[in-house]
């Protein structure tokens, strides 16, 4: 009878003693923390959004790029409040997946940083270097894994995404490249613009014939600027010809070496097997589906993966549709988690 009792008592000491092992891995909710990095002197400033997850798990991780012009770490531009990038950071953490986001130069906390005395010599190079240190501050967050890093670029930020997934080192798995800068950068411009001269007219603004010699006032511009020479302005509306007067003035040194790059061209350098998500919104008059085309097949050239090329139905450039204009529309919910659920 003794010797049960004490059988029963070491049984029920060793189950105690293994239940602190074998209970549930504690639950890290999600969060917010701000970032900072540094390049080319400049302190960056960001925000890492790291989704609920098992404390110790490594996240699969996606770097956020933002579009042209002041456009701030959470995909805003003064005045508005657009926050197309924190809303997509929003999508992704439902697949787990962490996300760091900055504002890049010329916005939010870290303003101009070492080009403040000569905003003048930015230009696009540096915007790619910044992307390529955030990148690497990405990698090394304690919570991702450094073997499942993606990048997410919307507009412009796209065209940055092709060229870092083309350098970087680990290469990321997968690239979405959101309503991206798919042409050359004039060519873009170009072709805005002529939509715009065509709309006038449809509007009653301008006749035909003053649209045909404004178009050819565009052409002839893009064609000075890109010849290095002065742009002729008298040829083109008061807000046109300022435009354009900028490209040539403090903007000069950033739009060149913009316009230099020509986005089917970097897919070549893309590891094959890359998981590229590429989406144009049928909506979306900044970045036709009709300038995806070249850059579509560069990709399939380069062996990506899927899901491609996705067309959204009713979106416009900031990801929105009719029925959800200040929110990502369903469908561009669906696409990322299509890219981002694999």
């Amino acid at each position: 009878m003794f010797s049960r009792t004490v059988t029963i008592v070491v049984a029920f000491a060793a189950a105690v003693t293994a239940t602190p092992a074998e209970a549930a891995p504690c639950l890290v909710p999600a969060a917010d923390r701000e970032v900072v990095f540094t390049v080319d002197g400049t302190a960056t400033y960001g925000t890492l959004h790291v989704p609920e997850h098992l404390a110790g798990q490594r996240l699969r991780a996606a770097l956020l790029l933002p579009g042209s012009g002041p456009t701030d770490r959470d995909g805003s531009q003064p005045p508005a409040a657009q926050n197309t990038l924190a809303l997509v950071a929003g999508a992704l953490g439902t697949d787990r997946v962490a996300t760091l986001r900055f504002d890049k130069y010329g916005t939010g906390r870290t303003g101009l940083g070492a080009y403040r005395d000569h905003p003048e010599a930015l230009d696009y190079p540096a915007f790619v270097r910044q992307a390529k240190a955030a990148y690497e501050s990405l990698r090394d967050q304690p919570e991702t894994d450094p073997a499942a890093l993606m990048v997410v670029g919307h507009s412009e930020g796209g065209m940055t995404a092709l060229l870092l997934a083309g350098t970087v080192r680990p290469r990321p798995a997968g690239v979405a490249l959101l309503q991206p800068q798919a042409i050359r950068l004039l060519d873009l411009v170009a072709l805005q613009l002529h939509a715009q001269t065509a709309e006038a007219v449809r509007l009653g603004q301008l006749t035909p014939e003053q649209q045909d010699a404004v178009d050819a006032a565009i052409d002839a511009a893009v064609t000075a600027l890109r010849a290095h020479r002065p742009v002729d302005t008298t040829g083109l509306p008061p807000a046109l010809a300022q435009l354009f007067t900028a490209f040539q003035g403090p903007s000069g040194r950033f739009v060149d070496s913009d316009d230099a790059v020509y986005p089917p061209d970097t897919a070549a350098a893309l590891r094959p097997g890359t998981r590229v998500l590429l989406t144009c919104g049928t909506n979306d008059t900044q970045v036709p589906c009709a300038t995806t085309e070249a850059l579509t097949t560069a990709l399939r050239r380069a062996h990506t993966t899927g899901p491609g090329r996705v067309p959204l139905p009713g979106v416009d450039h900031l990801l929105h549709d009719a029925a959800h204009p200040a929110t990502p529309a369903p469908a561009v919910l669906d696409a990322l988690h299509r890219f981002a659920g694999h």
